[in-house]
């Protein structure tokens, strides 16, 4: 029997997994349901036996690809190792089954553990008045602008339509200005990588409302004149908004405040310690000026004499983005990475994060196109120019990589670099690791020259070829039966 068949492929007439016993309780009623809305006949499950189930998830396990198996050194990602002993802590009953509508008195150490969290983060940004409302990175955006969006209204400012936001940001910087009603514009990068500081001049004025920029940027580099870029927004009475992406490279190193930064998001998910991917769950908290502070969502945890509570009284509040307050699971494993790690082990983490970056730039710019190869913070973009001319693109070389034993890299983004190939590996990975992958990135730049069709054909190991990734994102097939 073909092993990779399907659940429903497997099913044989008669053969069980369990056998229920006779119904010892009163049968229910369904008098009072909807005629339209009972089955006429049980529904079509497959029938299999225990044994054959068991092995056909434990082989489904067998194919995912984690941080748990495999280097991931996932460009803008932060793919990194996450310890186990928080996944112990979110997974206490006491935490685990708390919820949302549970009284206060019943809750104090998830608002506690809330409160502390609100606390370092304002300590790491050096932004005093914290939300953890947001359920990811983008919705945190969105909840950025609508802030300045109220400020600028309750300020008689309203005219202030414009986000500003460079060539290299990620997708969702102009997503969440489109949906939050402004307009976003485009500010270029210059030779360097980093902003063009007379096109942001040029663009920037009684219109601007905020400058989205986010810092180590998708490039990898830290923007060196980050203080005159704020200047030229607060010029023009605009508000320098903070991408947190990339916050892994300089916590506890840089204070984002410190160098002009009005309101910012963080992803948890990404920075502090709840493994990243698959869709969630996530948590993107943003940090904002004093100034801001009154008009960040509700509820928000207060501390009072008699305990913690969730504050729902904020005229000025912009209100509720998600039905509850925060992703509470993912914000409990970023106060145990925090209290953990402490405030030199934090930054430690980011000094390492930057040393292996550097590390694989410098191992790799010989056989990679480096465009901007100068010290990076935690990533940088490399691309095939130099493998362009035997056919091999990008694509080639990811695939490839899986053959090899390891995630691909991020590849075609940030937009700017032509093939870009956009890699971190975070600080959890071992010199050995990282050696195992220039040796892998090296081989497969000779087998570039040498004999590029087997690059063309990657990836031969996995139990599908090739894809049409476009057509399967538009048209995908959702149902086994289908296609």
């Amino acid at each position: 029997m073909n092993k990779d068949l399907l659940l429903y492929e497997k099913s044989r007439a008669g053969r069980r997994t369990l056998r229920l016993g006779a119904l010892d309780v009163p049968a229910p009623d369904t008098s009072r349901l909807p005629a339209a809305s009972l089955r006429a006949s049980p529904p079509s499950l497959p029938e299999i036996g225990e044994l054959e189930l068991v092995r056909h998830y434990v082989r489904l396990s067998k194919k995912n690809v984690s941080i748990a198996d495999s280097f991931y050194p996932l460009g803008s990602c932060t793919m990194k190792y996450n310890p186990v002993t928080n996944e112990a802590a979110a997974a206490m009953p006491g935490f685990r089954d708390v919820h949302p509508f549970q009284d206060a008195g019943r809750a104090q150490g998830a608002l506690a553990v809330m409160k502390r969290v609100e606390e370092r983060l304002a300590a790491i940004t050096g932004l005093p008045r914290v939300t953890l409302h947001p359920a990811a990175g983008a919705q945190g955006e969105l909840t950025a602008i609508l802030v300045a969006n109220a400020h600028f209204a309750a300020r008689g400012q309203s005219g202030r339509r414009e986000v500003l936001i460079p060539d290299s940001a990620h997708g969702t910087n102009p997503a969440s200005a489109a949906i939050a009603g402004l307009t976003p514009v485009t500010v270029k990068s210059g030779a360097d990588g980093l902003v063009d500081l007379a096109d942001l001049r040029a663009k920037s004025g009684a219109a601007t409302a905020v400058f989205m920029i986010t810092n180590p940027s998708t490039l990898g580099l830290f923007e060196t004149r980050i203080a005159e870029v704020c200047a030229v927004i607060h010029d023009a009475g605009g508000l320098v908004y903070m991408d947190g992406a990339n916050l892994n490279a300089i916590m506890g190193i840089a204070r984002p405040a410190d160098f002009g930064v009005d309101m910012m998001h963080v992803n948890l998910h990404k920075t502090f310690s709840t493994p990243h991917g698959g869709g969630g769950p996530g948590a993107g908290p943003i940090c904002v000026s004093e100034e801001l502070g009154d008009f960040l969502p509700v509820p928000r945890v207060v501390e009072e004499p008699a305990g913690l509570r969730l504050d729902y009284d904020a005229p000025r509040s912009i209100g509720m983005l998600r039905a509850w307050s925060a992703n509470f699971g993912v914000i409990l494993r970023a106060y145990c990475y925090m209290r953990r790690l402490g405030r030199e082990g934090v930054r430690r983490a980011a000094e390492n994060a930057v040393l292996n970056a550097n590390y694989l730039r410098v191992k790799l710019r010989e056989a990679y196109h480096v465009p901007y190869d100068r010290t990076c913070m935690h990533e940088f973009v490399c691309n095939t120019k130099g493998q362009r001319a035997h056919g091999v693109h990008a694509v080639d070389v990811a695939k490839r990589l899986i053959d090899l034993g390891h995630h691909p890299m991020t590849i075609y983004f940030p937009l700017v670099v032509s093939e870009a190939m956009m890699i971190e590996p975070t600080e959890t990975e071992t010199k050995e690791t990282l050696d195992a992958f220039v040796a892998d990135m090296l081989q497969i730049a000779r087998e570039a020259v040498e004999s590029p069709e087997l690059l063309h054909a990657a990836p031969l190991t996995t139990p599908v070829g090739r894809l049409d990734e476009g057509r399967a994102v538009k048209h995908p097939i959702l149902c086994y039966t289908c296609g």
